[in-house]
Order: C-alpha cells, then structure tokens, then sequence
C-alpha cells in the first residue's frame, strides 16, 4: 500500500508540473479527463512500473480524482448509499449506510494530503481554514455539509466530517414508504404549511430535521416569496421565487462576520412570504420570534432539542442569550404565541428515523406554557432482525388550529384523529 500511496503521489506531482493550466482551463470536464487519462498513461510508460490491467485503471481513476476531485473522497461522495462520511484522521475514515457506521479501507497519503483536500473544499465557497481559524463550516456544490476542524484543536491530525445530500431530495411519499411517518400525519402536516402556521422541528442530530424542513418547504405555494437563512446554505427549495443568504465568518483580521441574526433583521425588509431560517442555535431565536408574532406567519425553523418540551426551554435560553430582559410569564407567553406546531424527530437504536411527536402548543396556563399531542410513535420493542418495532397513532385529541384549516377551506377527513387507526412498523 505504501509503494502504491508513493507511486500515485510522484505521478500526480509530475502531472502538476506539466500540465498546462491555461489549456486545461479552456476544456470541459470530460475532455480535461481524457486528456489527464493520456498523460498519466505517458508518465506511467516513463516511470515503467510493472502494474497489472486494474491496478493502471485505478491509479488513472485515483489521480483524475485527485487532479479534479477531492481525491479519496470521490469514491464516497459517488455512492448513493452513503449518507455521512466521517474522517478521523488520514488513515481512518468511517462511512454510515442506511443508519449503521462502518469502517473502510479509504486512506489518505499523510495529513498533509487531507488538509489540502479541505482546503479545496472550504475555498469553493469562500472560506478559510488555518491555525487562527482551525475549524469551520462550509458545503459541497451539491449542498452536502462538510465541517472540518484542524491542529491544534484536533489532537490526531484533520477530521473532517461530510453529510451528504441526495440529488434527488426525499419526498413525502418516501418518508411515508420508510415508515418514517403515516399518511395521516403527513397530510396534517401538508395542512399546516398552507395554513401558515408557524413550525419548529426539534431532533438531535442526524435525526432528519432539514428533510423534514426540505419537504415542509415543498407545500409552500409557488406564488409566495421565500427567503433562506442558513450557517451554510444546504436546503434544496424547488420553488422559483426563492432568496437564499448565508452567513460569513469573520475575516483574516477577524472583521466583516455576517450572523444569523443580522440576516434575520435584514430579511424582515426583503418583503418575504415565508421565513425559513436552517436553525436556530443562538441570539437569533429572538428576532425570529419576532418575525413569527409580527405577521411573518408560515415561518419554519429548526433546533436541537430530545423533546418539544426541551425544544421551548432551549428557545427560552436562546432569547436570553440576547440580552433581552423580560420575565419568564412574558416570555413564555412570547414564545407560546409564535409558535403553533412542534415536529420531534428521532433518530431510533436501529439507525432509523422517524416522526415521534406532531405537538401543539396551546397556550399558556399560569407560568406554563401548555402543549398537546395530535400524533406520536411509540417503541414497543426490537425484533430478531434489531430493527425498533413500534407503533404510530392519533392520540384522539382534535387540534385548534382545524378551525384554521376549516376558514381556509382546507378539508379535514372525520376518521383524521381517529386513536383505534394503529400502525405497527
């Protein structure tokens, strides 16, 4: 392996110095392809190393990928399967398929080889990575969040770690066939976006919050203006009147950073429909509550948070992370009236992830903010296979926020609520 790293590193140094970088500029992806593949040939004839059939394939494949690409990685970001890849350090990457880590057999050179693959990456998007600024946020053309973080923070060399998008994002009806949510949920929530009830979606990580927001999105009307607000810009809106921002980090001197919140304030002046902030991690929950409670209804957000109760507390500290001093009956009542719908997601022991609590919030009763459960999962067991066995019902409670449908003229089937309708998954 190590002759193989060494071969394919003095192959790709003499590609750099001689290839032509102002004719490969001028050629296509595919053409500067075939045209690295004929060069590599020409340089593997010099160096005469004796090499079977598929071994000459892959280095040809490995060093267009490096030239190109983002060197090992390609392979990885190729396979559909794969929905994280997690680099630890150069010589131990872990992939996670269908909800399962495993291990694979992807090296880097040194750590030197996979810093310069994160360079190249948070580069694309007008990022930086270095000693003064050893960790950062950033995403791949597709959408795909990277985080990256470096010496001297990680003690083992670079980590790096990528979610992967899908091209072709997920719809209801596949949340619906993976069992993630039941048909009578997802028209609840198709009804809830074209009412413009105001939504938090609450999960830990990786428990599919920005699916949940991709797809929410997806019954928001054409004819609406929606405006984005992201750390780093990863939702996949199919509407065409859509604004998206993101936010800067700060530069060399350590001026010109862009927050959420600023965005949010500056957003309020866009004339928006719709508000879909990505998350909602710190100072900003304020101004977006303000936005919620000053006619900037259908807004959609997320967070982290175990439960919806949890949810409201974390929104609670952010808005004291602000600065804004009100007392916690006022705030409460502040928040309470903002947001209508709390969507908890979790991600369960077998890898799957699924549509615990479709929750509303009803109120406020002494200092109390008061919640009801319209939908839940419940976990019942495992079976001999390790897949969660569960089951999905209504709790029978009818929701306030029908009568809004009913003034909308949206149609609410009678059996909707209905608790004796089980599913078991």
């Amino acid at each position: 392996m190590a002759s193989y790293h060494e071969l394919r590193g003095r192959v790709h140094e003499r590609i750099i110095e001689v290839l032509d970088l102002s004719a490969a500029a001028a050629l296509d992806q595919e053409s500067l392809k075939r045209e690295l593949g004929r060069l590599i040939e020409r340089i593997l004839a010099e160096e005469a190393v004796p090499l079977n059939l598929r071994e000459r394939e892959q280095l040809i494949v490995d060093i267009q990928n490096e030239v190109l690409g983002y060197g090992p990685l390609e392979p990885l970001l190729n396979d559909e399967s794969i929905s994280d890849i997690l680099v630890n350090n150069a010589k131990q990457v872990y992939v996670e398929r269908l909800g399962k880590l495993q291990p694979t057999d992807v090296e880097f050179r040194d750590d030197l080889h996979l810093r310069k693959i994160i360079d190249r990456i948070v580069s694309g998007v007008g990022r930086r990575i270095d000693e003064s600024m050893p960790m950062v946020d950033a995403r791949l053309p597709d959408g795909s969040r990277v985080n990256a973080i470096i010496p001297p923070l990680a003690l083992d060399g670079p980590a790096l770690s990528i979610r992967k998008f899908a091209g072709d994002p997920l719809q209801l009806e596949d949340l619906i066939e993976k069992r993630s949510v039941t048909v009578e949920a997802g028209e609840l929530m198709k009804g809830i976006v074209k009412s413009r009830l105001n939504v938090l979606i609450s999960g830990g990580t990786g428990t599919g919050k920005t699916t949940i927001l991709n797809i929410l999105s997806g019954f928001i009307p054409g004819d609406e203006r929606i405006i984005t607000i992201e750390d780093s810009a990863e939702l996949q809106l199919r509407q065409d009147h859509v604004v998206r921002l993101e936010t800067r980090p700060p530069n060399v001197e350590g001026k010109g950073e862009v927050t959420q919140r600023e965005l949010v304030k500056n957003c309020l002046r866009m004339r928006p429909d719709r508000i879909i902030l990505g998350e909602i991690r710190s100072s900003e929950a304020l101004d977006m509550l303000q936005a919620m409670n000053t006619g900037h209804d259908g807004s959609l957000t997320t967070i982290h948070a175990n439960q919806p109760r949890d949810a409201l507390t974390r929104v609670e500290t952010m808005v004291a992370m602000s600065g804004f001093n009100l007392p916690t009956k006022a705030l409460r009542h502040y928040i309470s009236s903002a947001i209508d719908v709390i969507l908890q997601m979790t991600r369960l022991s077998d890898g799957s992830r699924k549509m615990t609590s479709l929750t509303e919030i009803t109120g406020m009763e002494d200092e109390t903010v008061t919640l009801q459960e319209i939908f839940n999962f419940k976990q019942k067991g495992i079976s001999g296979e390790g897949r969660v066995r569960g089951t999905f019902q209504a709790t029978g409670i009818r929701p306030k926020f029908i009568q809004r449908f009913q003034a909308l003229g949206l149609s609410v089937p009678a059996n909707l609520f209905n608790p004796s309708r089980v599913y078991e998954v």
